[in-house]
This record gives C-alpha cells, sequence and structure tokens, in this order.
C-alpha cells in the first residue's frame, strides 16, 4: 500500500490531509453567503439542478439568513464547544460562490478571513462560474494561506448533466481546471455515484477522468433523493433508482481504487437531514457505511489508486 495508509485506512482522508498540514484537527465551517445559481437564475437555463436543494445540505440555509460574520462567530463557537477545535476553514458551501462580482466576493471572503482562527478558506463553485478575474482574487488568498477551490463536476459524461439541467458540459471542467494551474489553488472535484443510466464503466471513466487530471482532491456522493426536488418527482414515478447500500459499498471502493493515491477523499458519500431526505434512508447511518467500506477495501486487500495506471 501506499506510504500513509493502513488496513484502518486504506485512503487518504481529508482528516489526515488536515493533521499534515496544520499540524492539527480543522474543522470547516459552513456559510451561505446567499448567492444562487446560473442554472436557477436564467443565466443557464432555470430549476437548478434536479436533486438540489441547498437547504438539505447547508445547515445556515435552513436558518434566518445572518451575516458571514455572525455565521463564522457562530460556527466556531459550536465547534469549540463539540470538539474542543481552535482552527477552523471558512467553507463558502451553498450555491454558487463565485457567482458575482470580484468585488463583492473579496468582501465577503475578507468578512471570513478577519476571524483569527480561520485558517484558510474552501469555496464551492460550478467550473462555468470561475472567470479569470475570480481566479486572480481568489489566488491572491492562496498565496498566504490555504484555499480550497470545490469545483462541481458530478460527472464526466454530458448526457449525464444534461439529465441534471447543470447547464454545462464536461468540456466546462477541463477549461476550469486549466485555467487554475499555476494558482496555489488546491482543486476539489464532486462526483456523484449512481446517476441514471451511467453503468459502473460510465462511473469509473468518470474516476479515470479524475486520475489524470491535475485534481487534488474528490468529494464522492450517492445519489439520493431530497424532497420537493424534480427528482422527488422522477423518484415517484420509477424513473430513478436509488443504489441498495451494499451496491453503493461496491462501486465507491471500485471509485476509489482507479484514483490516484494522493489525491484527497474529502468525503465517501452524500446524506440529508431526515426531515428532507426521501431515498436512500441507508446513507443517514454514516459510520455504518464507512465501517462497511472499510470492510470491503480489506476484504479485497486494496486501496486507492490500486487500478490507477501508474500502480499497475
Amino acid at each position: 500500500m501506499p506510504a500513509g495508509f493502513t488496513r484502518q485506512r486504506r485512503y487518504y482522508a481529508f482528516s489526515r490531509f488536515l493533521r499534515e498540514r496544520f499540524g492539527a484537527r480543522v474543522y470547516r465551517v459552513t456559510i451561505d453567503a446567499g448567492f444562487t445559481c446560473p442554472n436557477v437564475d436564467g443565466s443557464v437555463a432555470v430549476g437548478g439542478c434536479v436533486y438540489c436543494d441547498n437547504r438539505s445540505f447547508s445547515p445556515n440555509r435552513r436558518l434566518p439568513r445572518t451575516t458571514v460574520r455572525e455565521q463564522v462567530r457562530r460556527g466556531i463557537e459550536i465547534l469549540q464547544r463539540r470538539y474542543q477545535a481552535d482552527k477552523f476553514l471558512a467553507y463558502f458551501q451553498a450555491a454558487t460562490n463565485t457567482y458575482a462580482p470580484a468585488e463583492k466576493l473579496k468582501k465577503l471572503y475578507d468578512e471570513a478571513l478577519d476571524h483569527p482562527q480561520i485558517v484558510g478558506l474552501a469555496i464551492g463553485t460550478r467550473p462555468d462560474c470561475v472567470p479569470d478575474d475570480i481566479l486572480d482574487l481568489i489566488e491572491n488568498y492562496a498565496r498566504d494561506r490555504y484555499v480550497c477551490l470545490e469545483l462541481g463536476l458530478q460527472t464526466m459524461h454530458d448526457r449525464s448533466l444534461d439529465w441534471m439541467n447543470r447547464g454545462h458540459h464536461f468540456d466546462a471542467f477541463i477549461d476550469a481546471v486549466g485555467r487554475c494551474q499555476g494558482r496555489g489553488l488546491d482543486l476539489c472535484a464532486h462526483v456523484i455515484l449512481g446517476l441514471p443510466g451511467e453503468s459502473r464503466e460510465d462511473m469509473l471513466a468518470t474516476a479515470d477522468a479524475l486520475a489524470g487530471l491535475p485534481v487534488h482532491a474528490v468529494k464522492i456522493h450517492n445519489l439520493h433523493v431530497v424532497k420537493d426536488t424534480p427528482l422527488e418527482k422522477m423518484y415517484e414515478r420509477g424513473e430513478a433508482r436509488m443504489f441498495e447500500r451494499d451496491e453503493y459499498v461496491q462501486i465507491v471502493c471500485d471509485f476509489l481504487e482507479h484514483l490516484r493515491p494522493e489525491m484527497v477523499i474529502h468525503r465517501l458519500s452524500g446524506d440529508a437531514p431526515p426531515d428532507y431526505l426521501v431515498a436512500p434512508l441507508w446513507c443517514l447511518d454514516k459510520p455504518a457505511l464507512l465501517r462497511a467500506i472499510h470492510d470491503e477495501l480489506e476484504h479485497r486487500d486494496s486501496w486507492q489508486g490500486k487500478k490507477t495506471r501508474n500502480e499497475e
């Protein structure tokens, strides 16, 4: 196995990366700065992604809107009480967090970084929403602190991107990754496994594509159904099937085997609060799912990167 992997942890977990980078445990403080998306407001489409309700994954979108400064203060207070932590990343999570003029973004990012315990930025966005002037701004922050730019790829297959109403294709991701090079940013790609019409080979093609690109990290989600979304109606009509847990364990282990071993794994599953989640209910028990993934990798005597080209 690659250096740093163990029998108990056969992939490069984000928690390990943060400990190595900062010498301590670091936690993300989620921020909702009130952004929208270009496939919501009509710029490229309307209605948003078929699976998305930002309230289901962004805690701050379920609360009365407050300033970025107050969200940071409140988030740190909660995490300190729960984990006794003292270092944090400001995570701009909900919607598209580069979808505004650079002057507005700078004000919001500066407000988050003003707290002395914030040691870096994580910015969630779309690959079609990172023009060069915004990348120039983000590069300035990366000169003296950790910055992770999270790009929503979801899949390399354009037919699936059309199905989910993304409003962009895989070439937008390739373009964004290329323009991010040399700027000191960590790039994290978001991926969804279990999209309708995608075979095991299709999903592994996405893994292989990522392994061949200068992307530093991956955030893996299982497709799941959230209330009051177009996907919920598709699911009710039998047009979209969710993985059983054992199926997902198999495919996520396959996916890990095809990623480079040095790529950081930010997460291995997606979920939503119980009052938002429709299916599959097994993703609510994240500890059990992670144990099943670890057990499957051990059963295979496998690890992240085992089937990448340079490992074969």
